[in-house]
This record gives structure tokens, sequence and C-alpha cells, in this order.
């Protein structure tokens, strides 16, 4: 079903004759009321009561719209139209708005206000019919707005089997409110649902750190993606793949963001011991390595300098000695020795 825009802002001077309409019945009926030659006009009078009656019909069809709203209009059960954009509308007063999601609340911003207006406190006075009318279109109306959408954090598998606990903010907007309204039953409840089963879908490809041998993009070929150095690009996945399954809803998802990754309080802590024990091991690798260039450049200073000769047995126990007081994780405590070497 595609949407059909309608509607002319007509709904001023509509207005402004109904109200003529109204004070013109009224005067007809008043003068049908009075007798003239001790005769009344029953037929004048029965004519502007009706008149002043069949006026109340059109209330109903007066819409009133703001900036990025729109309405769905449905006649005697049929797709009537849409009204979009701001202004003041006048459409058939039998149309009825339409909006299943209109009662939904989710965690998310952009949500229409159903505070009534002034047109709808004016319209309330005059007819009881015109104000449920008038009440049911403010509630139905669909917000065209960027909305944001905070779904709860999700326990997900990584590629590994490790549990992450991951949240995301969708921006999305209505783009075609036909789709939205009757291709499913409830937009925000679908998108809801929709966002949760991407987000399993993506996430479960990516190890939540680098890990060797894992094909993330499915070229055949292992790469370094990870869900925590590789948020932009796992964002960007999550998006298409929320976009391509509420297509059919007449929704737009603008951007996905990844607002909390963390891996699950069960393995949290271990998940941190390993983590510590791959820093020490990098920090143990840098320190030997230095270790072994400054021995490197003793030996090489004093062999060139030839201030002492050193056999190798010689050479082998200050290197031993030199490692341990450079890599040792205490100071060391030296030993002077007195007496000969050998």
């Amino acid at each position: 079903m595609k949407e059909k825009v309608i509607g002319k802002k007509i709904g001023m001077p509509v207005l402004i004759l109904m109200i003529a309409v109204m004070i013109g019945s009224l005067y007809v009926a008043i003068r049908g009321a009075i007798i003239v030659d001790n005769e009344g006009s029953p037929a004048i009078f029965l004519l502007g009561i009706l008149a002043f009656g069949l006026s109340f019909f059109i209330i109903p069809g007066l819409k009133v719209l703001k900036p990025q709203e729109a309405l769905v209009l449905t006649l005697f059960g049929k797709y009537y139209g849409t009204l979009k954009g701001e202004g003041f509308y006048f459409v058939n007063p039998f149309c009825q708005s339409f909006n299943p999601a209109a009662q939904t609340k989710l965690n998310q911003s952009g949500d229409v206000n159903t505070t009534p207006s002034v047109l709808s406190s004016v319209a309330t006075s005059l007819t009881s019919s015109g104000t449920k009318e008038v009440a049911l279109s403010k509630q139905n109306k669909i917000s065209l707005k960027v909305m944001t959408l905070n779904n709860s954090r999700q326990k997900i598998n990584d590629c590994l089997g490790n549990p992450v606990e991951i949240g995301i903010a969708v921006m999305w907007k209505m783009v075609d409110t036909a789709k939205a309204v009757f291709n499913v039953d409830n937009y925000k409840e679908y998108l809801s649902l929709q966002c949760d089963s991407a987000v399993r879908q993506i996430v479960k490809i990516y190890p939540y750190d680098v890990a060797p041998g894992i094909d993330t993009t499915g070229d055949g070929q292992a790469d370094e993606g990870s869900l925590r150095g590789s948020s932009e690009e796992v964002a960007e996945r999550i998006r298409k793949e929320i976009q391509s399954r509420v297509e059919n809803a007449g929704i737009e998802i603008v951007e996905a963001r990844i607002t909390y990754l963390a891996y699950a309080p069960e393995i949290a802590a271990v998940m941190l011991q390993r983590q510590q024990a791959s820093a020490i091991i990098d920090a143990r690798k840098m320190i030997v390595d230095g270790a072994v260039g400054m021995v490197e450049l003793a030996l090489e200073r004093l062999e060139k300098t030839q201030m002492v000769k050193l056999d190798d047995e010689r050479k082998a126990q200050m290197v031993s000695n030199l490692l341990v007081v450079l890599c040792g994780n205490h100071d060391a405590q030296p030993v002077v020795n007195s007496g000969s070497i050998y």
C-alpha cells in the first residue's frame, strides 16, 4: 500500500462558513418562531433548526496539524489518505483517523503530545461527538520527526561464545505512513523487536576483542574486526540490518550507535584477569627486549675500550647478573667481591 497525501488547507474558510451558517440558522429559527399576524411559521422554524443541527457535522472534518505531524484517515474501512504538514485542513467529516501504535509508549523520544489545543477546546464546547473526534484525531497523530529508540541491554554470545552485554540507540523517522499503519500491526513494537533481532544477528559475527583466525567480513580471510575495536563498523552493519527488516513498515533508520558494551557479569572478572595477564606479558616482553639491548651495549663498550677482558664464562655470568638486575621486580642488593674473580 502506497501513501496518498490529501487535504487542502481550507479549514479556516470552512470554519467561518460554519459559524455563519449557525448564526443564520438561529436567526431563521427565531424569525420562524415569532408570531406574525397571529400566525407562526413552523416550516421556517424547523428549517432553521435543521440547518443549525447539520452544521455540527462539519466539526469532525476540521483537522489541525503541527509541523512534522501526519494523520492517516480511513473512510468506511478503506484507506482515504494522509494529511501531512502543518496547517488547518478540512476533509470528509465521515473520515476517521487511524493509528494502532498511538497508545504504545517505548523508551524513545518524539511521542506526539496529546494535550488538547485551543481549537479542540472550542469544538468540545460545541458538541460531544465533536469532542470524541477531536480527541481521537489528536491521539492518532503520527510524528514525522527523527526519534531515538533506546532498547534495553541484551546479553548475547559473541563468535567465541563469550556472553557480552550490549545496548544500542537507533535514530529513525517515518517516511511512509500508509505502510506503517496498514502493513504491520504496531510499527513501534515491530521496530523494537527488529532492533533486538538485528543486534543479535550482527553481534554473533564479531568477537568482543581481537582474536586470531576470525573472519568478520565474510570474505574468507581472517581480519582484526571486533566489537570493541570496530564499533563504527558494527554500528553501520546493525543499521543496515535493521533497515532491511523495517523497509515494509515505511521506516527509515537514520543512524545506529552502540551505547553500552561490556562482558556479562558472570565472566567479567575472569576476562579482566585475562586482560591483565596479557598486559603483563606485553610489558615483560618490552622489558626483556630493552634489557637485552642494554646488555649488548655494555659488552660492546667493554670490548671496544678493552677496559677488561672477559672469557665466555664470565660474559655469561655478567649477562645473567645484568638481566636479573634489569628485569627484576625489586631493587637488586649488590654483593661486593673483595677477592679475585678467578
